[in-house]
């Protein structure tokens, strides 16, 4: 979303480094989330589907670390120990795709563990070049070089289902949403912050989940419902609709428990969430007239798929009145994030680049 102010004059990539990836100088791309931070060393693709090619990749858990910057430093250090030591020194560029937005020199999340300072990086790395994407627009970039085979379908379109505006979305650390919208000569993605839409209960088990949720906030959103926090304030408030207590204390716990059946207050909180997800999908779909189809993201999903599967999601997407008939032309389709975010990142800021 910036360009960041050139530092310093770095020596060109050898030409052997060049010549071998066939389109110039590699350089940093990063997806950042609240619980992971992907990193890659990319460079442009000039043959093939998908705008870059990654020479080099680590997926770090941001707990582990101090900061972005440490991270970026030490993948740089790996760099020694690869087949691509000769762009350990040479890397002047670096895409970054992250969770919040920019404010000055900041990224603004709350589900980040550190803060992020722009200015930090540039001087952490010397690099003469960053740019800042968030992490679900650089994701929404990267669906345009994903096969079908690489997903999983939730909802098959029906045969006349033209295309138009992608909408991907997703529950993690917090609640992700962009919008790719297909044109030329490229594609444009829009950030949303949809997450923060007000939740709108739609049987009364979640009216009753509303009003607890509303005792300690004056706003509840999507968010608060349909993240991994969410999930474990889901299963919070339904224990004591329940009457019983909260035996479980993390959401990966609540998804096991649901997995394995056992535990009926787990069971009922998945289902929950899964049906909340599939009104909230379907409502973005009218919002954005996502005619193109939908991509479910983010680090929770593709963990329940089965339980997904098996929900009422469907059931609560095509429920929206006279507009059934217009989403069952939409298909949904689950991806697995991987390493989606370091393409987008990338592919983005090579068109940025192109675009200048």
């Amino acid at each position: 979303m910036g360009e960041v102010a050139n530092q310093r004059h770095a020596a060109e990539p050898s030409a052997a480094l060049a010549a071998a990836s066939g389109s110039g100088e590699p350089f940093l791309a990063a997806d950042v989330g609240g619980t992971h931070a992907r990193i890659g060393l990319v460079v442009r693709n000039t043959a093939g589907k998908h705008p870059v090619s990654v020479l080099h990749y680590h997926r770090y858990s941001c707990a582990d670390w101090t900061g972005l910057t440490a991270m970026l430093r030490d993948f740089v250090e790996q760099l020694a120990r690869t087949p691509h030591a000769a762009a350990q020194g040479q890397i002047r560029q670096c895409a970054v795709a992250c969770a919040g937005y920019v404010l000055d020199d900041a990224i603004v999340n709350e589900n980040l563990p550190w803060p992020v300072s722009i200015r930090e990086i540039r001087d952490g790395l010397g690099i003469s070049r960053l740019a800042v994407i968030n992490d679900f627009e650089a994701v929404a970039y990267a669906t345009q070089f994903i096969e079908p085979g690489e997903t999983r379908s939730i909802i098959e379109a029906s045969p006349s289902a033209v295309g138009g505006p992608v909408l991907v979305m997703g529950p993690g650390t917090g609640l992700g949403s962009a919008v790719l919208l297909p044109r030329q000569p490229r594609a444009q993605v829009l950030a949303t912050e949809a997450g923060q839409i007000s939740l709108a209960p739609g049987n009364e088990r979640e009216i009753e989940i509303l009003r607890v949720f509303r005792r300690d906030r004056p706003h509840v959103s999507f968010e608060d419902a349909l993240s991994g926090p969410g999930l474990l304030k889901l299963y919070r408030a339904l224990c004591e609709l329940r009457g019983g207590a909260a035996r479980l204390l993390t959401p990966a716990e609540i998804t096991g428990a649901a997995l394995a059946g056992g535990d009926a207050a787990a069971v009922e909180t998945l289902e929950v969430f899964c049906g909340l997800l599939g009104s909230f999908v379907g409502d973005l779909v009218l919002l954005y007239g996502a005619r193109g189809g939908v991509y479910l993201a983010g680090g929770i999903l593709p963990q329940i798929q089965p339980l997904l599967l098996a929900s009422s999601f469907a059931e609560r997407y095509f429920n929206k009145g006279v507009m059934r008939a217009y989403l069952q032309q939409v298909p949904v389709r689950l991806l697995e994030h991987g390493q989606l975010g370091v393409i987008g990142a990338a592919g983005w800021f090579l068109d940025e680049r192109q675009g200048e």
